[in-house]
């Protein structure tokens, strides 16, 4: 399914009538105005979407825009100076930190929170447990029929087709691919050795690749008996059914704003500062694998990366939208399927924003 038809039908889901092509490649209403130009993770583009929208909206001589290609073609985009801020569902490593010229500058905000989810196609889309081992064979290829013993132990009630299991899995270079490894490795370290943690990994071949979190959750409405990974909001907005889970505490758990909130309040941000750059605070952290008994497993934040240095004009815009952002955007979260920053976190971004500033 291509990103702009997906766009319509989830952004009109959101009560919103913009599309893709009208806000990512909007024109220049005159040569006064400021254009903003962003670009990477797939996983917050409705939520960035509308914030573009309605910040635009509400400044005259203003544009921002946001195109979502994913968390490793954003982070290439911003390495490459290509952009004038950029998205990633895995922030950035210290390697990825190093090649941005030093004369720009970093600043890792993160910006919202959400949660990775199985979406599914089976009969009459019933209600699925996943536990921890069979989801850790599922995406190892170890399995690969919905008759097994421990699916139909899990979901009594349920009667599985005899279908094979069709894994879809990203094609592209994905944060929500960082994130969901990152559990599943934290979860099985031969997940970890076979298959790998980052957002391309060694998948089986036999694996169906799709772009994009709209290509995955198109592919597996398409496909019978397919499982796939999406982040929640997309899930939502298009209907898809989403597995309950089984957490570090045993419990199995349903995807949702409450469980993700218990997800993340173990979160413990980095007391130094980002590789490179004294005076920056490392704002990255992820929880992989959460312990609370109400905890949804697979949470995490999704970062904005910003240039410390660069045209004054648009280091002050920018810091007006994040602002925004951190504002009154953050009340559109939950309605999107998104997780409201904590007050804690929102106060280390204020700090880290600071450092957005002008050209030295």
């Amino acid at each position: 399914m291509a990103l702009a038809s997906f766009t319509r039908r989830t952004l009109a889901a959101c009560g919103l009538s913009v599309t893709l092509s009208a806000l990512a490649f909007a024109p220049l209403a005159s040569a006064q105005q400021t254009q903003l130009n962003g670009s990477g993770a797939s996983f917050p583009f409705p939520l960035y979407a509308k914030w573009a929208k309605d910040f635009s909206k509400q400044n005259k001589g203003i544009q921002v825009q946001y195109q979502a290609v994913g968390s490793g073609a954003g982070i290439r985009a911003f390495i490459a100076e290509t952009v004038d801020f950029a998205a990633s569902d895995a922030a950035m490593n210290d390697e990825e930190i190093a090649k941005v010229p030093t004369e720009k500058g970093v600043v890792l905000l993160p910006m919202t929170a959400g949660e990775v989810v199985l979406s599914y196609n089976l009969p009459g889309n019933p209600e699925l447990k996943l536990p921890r081992d069979v989801l850790i064979d599922i995406f190892s290829g170890k399995l690969t029929t919905w008759q097994d013993e421990r699916i139909q132990q899990a979901n009594p009630e349920v009667k599985f087709p005899d279908d094979d299991i069709t894994v879809v899995r990203r094609s592209d270079s994905s944060g929500t691919t960082y994130v969901f490894t990152g559990h599943l490795a934290a979860v099985s370290d031969d997940f970890a050795k076979d298959v790998g943690h980052g957002k391309s990994v060694n998948w089986p071949k036999s694996f169906v690749g799709a772009p994009k979190n709209d290509g995955v959750a198109a592919m597996i409405k398409q496909t019978p008996g397919a499982i796939g990974y999406i982040e929640y909001g997309y899930a939502e907005a298009t209907g898809q059914p989403m597995a309950i889970l089984q957490n570090k505490a045993g419990k199995f758990v349903k995807p949702g704003e409450a469980s993700g909130q218990a997800a993340l309040a173990s979160a413990e941000f980095p007391s130094g500062d980002l590789p490179g750059y004294a005076g920056t605070p490392d704002l990255r952290v992820w929880v992989s694998d959460p312990a609370g008994e109400e905890a949804y497993p697979i949470a995490t934040f999704t970062w904005m990366l910003m240039y410390q240095q660069q045209d004054e004009e648009k280091a002050k815009v920018l810091r007006d939208f994040i602002e925004y952002g951190l504002n009154e955007g953050q009340k559109d979260a939950p309605k999107l399927g998104y997780i409201p920053l904590p007050e804690n976190v929102k106060a280390k971004v204020e700090d880290a924003l600071k450092l957005v500033g002008g050209s030295k």
